[in-house]
This record gives C-alpha cells, sequence and structure tokens, in this order.
C-alpha cells in the first residue's frame, strides 16, 4: 500500500519512515498538521501484523492529534509515532535511542512523548538523543507522566455525557464497562470507583484485570465481552477502531466515553451509534488531558497540578458544547467536531500563509 493512496492519508504534510539494523527499530513517524505549532503526540508500540496496518494507524492517529490539539485550543498542531514490535519484549534502551535519534532528524516538526506501550522511563532515555520530547520527569518544564490526566479528562469527560444524556451530576451507583486497564484505563478506574460507580473491565493482560478487579471490586469479563455489557457507560480504554458493524448493535450502554484513540473504525459508525440513541464522547475531545498537560512543558511553563486539572477540565464544556450542537442540528457528535477542529486548523493555515507573504 502506498502513502499517498492510503484510505486514512489525509493530505499529511510528513510521512518518514526509520530504520535502525543494529538495534532492529522500524519506526514511522506521521504530521498531519503544524498549522496551529509543532506536531504534537505519542508513539506508539504495537506488535502490528504488517506495514500497512502501521500506517494506517499512524495517519489515523496523527490526524486525530491534530483535531485533539485544535479543540483543546492549543499551540500545537498533530502527529504521531508508531514502533513496530512487542513491547514486552523488543524494547531496549538502545531502541528507544535509535527511535530519538530518528525523531531529532525532523528538527523539531515532530514533539514526541509516551502512548500505548511506552513508559516515562522509556522517553527519558528518547530524551537521551533529542530535545522534542514531552511528558518527561526532569528538567526545568517537565510534565511528568501524561496518563494520570488523560484519565483525569476522561473523568470529566464520562461526567459531562452523564449530565446530557442522564442528566444526573454524579456516578453514584452507574456501571461503567472499561475496556482496557493499563495506564489509563487503571487510573480512570479509580477515579470512577472513588466516585461510587460500579466497574466491568477487561484487558488482554489478565494480571491488569486481576489487579483491577481486586483492587476496585470490578467484575472481569473477556475482551469479546467488554462492550456488550449491561452498563450505563462503556469506556474504550485500549486500541481503535472498536466501534464497527459488528460492535454497535450489541452495545447496551447509552454512553460511549472512553480514553481510545479513533474508536470509531470508520466515519459512519458515528451515525450508526447516533441512530441507537447512544451518546459518543468524540475520543480526540475526551482523552486531551495528557497532550493538555505536555502543551505547558512545551510553552516553557511548570504549573502545579492544580493548574493543569483546571485547564483539562475544560474539557467538560467543550463536550458539552458539541453534544448540544449535535442535538441541535441531527448530526452525530463526532462530525460536529471534526467540523470545528478542521475550521480551527484551516483558519490557522490561512494566517500562516499571509504572515509569509507579507514576510
Amino acid at each position: 500500500m502506498g502513502v499517498f493512496s492510503a484510505e486514512a492519508f489525509d493530505n499529511h504534510e510528513v510521512v518518514a519512515f526509520g530504520n535502525d539494523a543494529e538495534t532492529g527499530l522500524r519506526s514511522i513517524i506521521a504530521v498531519h498538521s503544524t498549522a496551529l505549532g509543532p506536531a504534537a503526540g505519542g508513539c506508539r508500540m504495537w506488535p502490528y501484523a504488517g506495514e500497512d496496518e502501521a500506517i494506517r494507524d499512524v495517519l489515523r492517529l496523527a490526524r486525530g492529534m491534530s483535531y485533539k490539539n485544535a479543540m483543546a485550543g492549543l499551540n500545537l498542531g498533530g502527529g504521531k509515532a508508531v514502533i513496530i514490535g512487542d513491547s514486552r519484549k523488543h524494547k531496549t534502551p538502545e531502541l528507544m535511542r535509535a527511535f530519538g535519534r530518528f525523531v531529532d532528524t525532523l528538527g523539531g516538526k515532530y514533539i514526541t512523548a509516551e502512548d500505548v506501550g511506552m513508559s516515562v522511563a522509556d522517553m527519558e532515555v528518547v530524551a537521551g538523543e533529542t530535545k522534542y520530547v514531552g511528558g518527561l520527569t526532569t528538567g526545568q518544564f517537565a510534565s511528568g507522566d501524561p496518563s494520570p490526566l488523560t484519565a483525569h479528562g476522561v473523568f470529566v469527560g464520562i461526567r459531562a455525557a452523564v449530565r446530557h444524556k442522564l442528566g444526573r451530576d454524579d456516578l453514584e451507583g452507574l456501571t461503567v464497562a472499561v475496556q482496557g486497564v493499563g495506564h489509563v484505563g487503571y487510573k480512570l478506574c479509580k477515579m470512577l470507583h472513588q466516585a461510587g460507580a460500579k466497574l466491568i473491565v477487561a484487558d488482554i493482560y489478565p494480571d491488569l484485570v486481576e489487579q483491577a478487579a481486586k483492587e476496585f471490586s470490578a467484575i472481569a469479563v473477556s475482551v469479546d465481552e467488554i462492550l456488550s455489557q449491561g452498563a450505563d457507560v462503556v469506556a474504550p480504554c485500549a486500541l481503535g477502531a472498536i466501534l464497527d458493524d459488528a460492535s454497535i448493535p450489541k452495545i447496551k450502554a447509552a454512553i460511549v466515553a472512553g480514553a481510545a484513540n479513533n474508536q470509531l473504525a470508520r466515519d459512519e459508525h458515528g451515525e450508526a451509534l447516533r441512530q441507537r440513541g447512544i451518546l459518543y464522547a468524540p475520543d480526540y475531545v475526551i482523552n486531551a488531558g495528557g497532550i493538555i498537560n505536555i502543551a505547558f512543558e512545551v510553552e516553557g511553563v511548570k504549573p502545579t497540578r492544580q493548574e493543569a486539572e483546571k485547564r483539562v477540565e475544560t474539557i467538560y464544556g467543550t463536550l458539552l458544547e458539541v453534544f448540544e450542537k449535535a442535538d441541535a442540528e441531527g448530526r452525530p457528535t463526532h462530525e460536529v467536531a471534526d467540523a470545528v477542529a478542521r475550521a480551527r486548523i484551516a483558519a490557522a493555515h490561512e494566517r500562516k500563509i499571509k504572515e509569509f507573504r507579507a514576510a
């Protein structure tokens, strides 16, 4: 599959391929847009079945970051990186350093951070080879692990969805089915448990499920069953493209709101959810907490935790605006959010062109 002919290609500015024979690094960086600023987005390490799958994922993720940063009001463009490999088997410090050198070749057009299969410790190693890294624990403006603030944003977003769909301001007694209890999913479960929600959990890693079941009195089910549970809210917090022709008819929940990127397999699945009366929180709006925190670091600001959380909590109001507009116009929520994000990016692009011509 060629990049330009790929279904997920959306006039991305840069798609770069990195290979390091010595460490086994095979990586792709996609920069979707730099209209609003340098492209920022995490790096995902995953055992993709092949190059085509990895290309599709990185293209979709990069576009999602453009939209995410635009909707969050950040001076950042959208980009993403993937490393082909099993993070539990193939990750080494040498591989991380090779990835850092690859990031550095783009000269700041792309700023990386952690994502699925990566950790803050990994990013510290990457930072030994490039300064274009966010979410670090060391340094003057280090923002630390972004996953707690991603989880906080999703928690706030679930509250907004519950307010809009169920007319409630609390989560006490509601059942939330969480798909994926890794870095973000586990922290989200903790917040939901503390808020009085009942939990159903699933993950491909049994040890993570066991931990969540023990700590939060959660019911454990298989990954094949989690989306069809009799819950009030389904929170996808694993990989994307899980809302499709097969899964949507089985969903019993009134709300889908979670941390995973690119939850809709295709755009028409947003309309399929709407037709079933299921409220969908657009993933790149609800899961923006981590990048909002990293944006402080990029700006050269070190906020208090309270200041960071306050900015992340703007996700609540942003989602309510999307929900209300979607209802008023009879459109799926992701379509409304996409249109707002594209308009902001286009306006920034026009400003950059005018500034260039005036220089």
